[in-house]
This record gives structure tokens, C-alpha cells and sequence, in this order.
């Protein structure tokens, strides 16, 4: 528990010091689409933070993999109100809610700032298995 909080204190301070003008959420979920942690702005539209919706990343990287271009990294979708991103850093899935109007090369720069923050809590989800 301890340690969630930690890495929920560090995401709560990089949200607000790494601020993009229409950044709603960052979701930092398993490759399953489980949140592991979640900060996001009441604004922010309720089905996009559902597990449902974040492990829609395996599935959609698992298809552009198959156009022999090599591994996909990140994927962003647009719709009618926002902007979804999801970087790949298996086993965690790195996911930025923003409005539509938001700088997605400002949204697309943040990936590289998640890499320190996040590298113990990677090392703690993925476990290796017996077997």
C-alpha cells in the first residue's frame, strides 16, 4: 500500500507541475487495462477511465503489429470531445485524457518523464510466475 502511495504522490505532482492547458487524466493501468493509479480532473468522461476502455490498448497494439512495421509504442485516438494517448511500457500502459483542443506534441513530449518515475512500480507489477 505503501507503495502505490508513493508512486499516486509522484503522478499527483507531475500532473500538476507537468501541466498541459486541456490535460484531463493520466491513468497508469496494468497491460489488462486495471488502473493501478489515477489522477484525473472531474471533467474527465467516466467511461474512458473504466478498465474496459484502458485495455483497449492490447487489443489495438496487437493489431498494428500485424502491418509488419515493428512494435507499436503509442496510440492516439480522437473523438467528437477528446483526445486519448497510451504509451506502451509493458507491463504498465501509460494513459493521457485530454480535451480535443490540447497540444497533442506537448501531450506526445510528457512520455519520456513517466520513465523515472515509473520504473520501480514496473519492476513491483510485473512479477514473474512460477511455472
Amino acid at each position: 500500500m505503501i507503495l502505490i502511495i508513493k508512486y499516486l504522490h509522484s503522478i499527483e505532482i507531475f500532473f500538476k507541475f507537468y501541466r498541459v492547458d486541456g490535460l484531463d487524466a493520466i491513468v497508469v493501468s496494468d497491460g489488462d487495462g486495471v488502473p493501478v493509479l489515477k489522477v484525473a480532473y472531474e471533467s474527465t468522461p467516466e467511461l474512458a477511465l473504466r478498465p474496459s476502455f484502458l485495455s483497449t490498448f492490447g487489443l489495438a497494439s496487437g493489431q498494428a503489429s500485424k502491418l509488419g512495421l515493428g512494435k507499436n509504442t503509442t496510440i492516439i485516438s480522437t473523438y467528437q470531445n477528446h483526445q486519448v494517448i497510451m504509451f506502451n511500457k509493458l507491463p504498465i500502459v501509460i494513459t493521457l485524457i485530454a480535451r480535443l483542443d490540447a497540444n497533442c506534441g506537448m501531450l506526445l513530449a510528457l512520455e519520456s518523464s513517466f520513465d523515472e518515475v515509473l520504473q520501480e512500480l514496473k519492476t513491483a507489477i510485473d512479477v514473474p510466475t512460477n511455472g
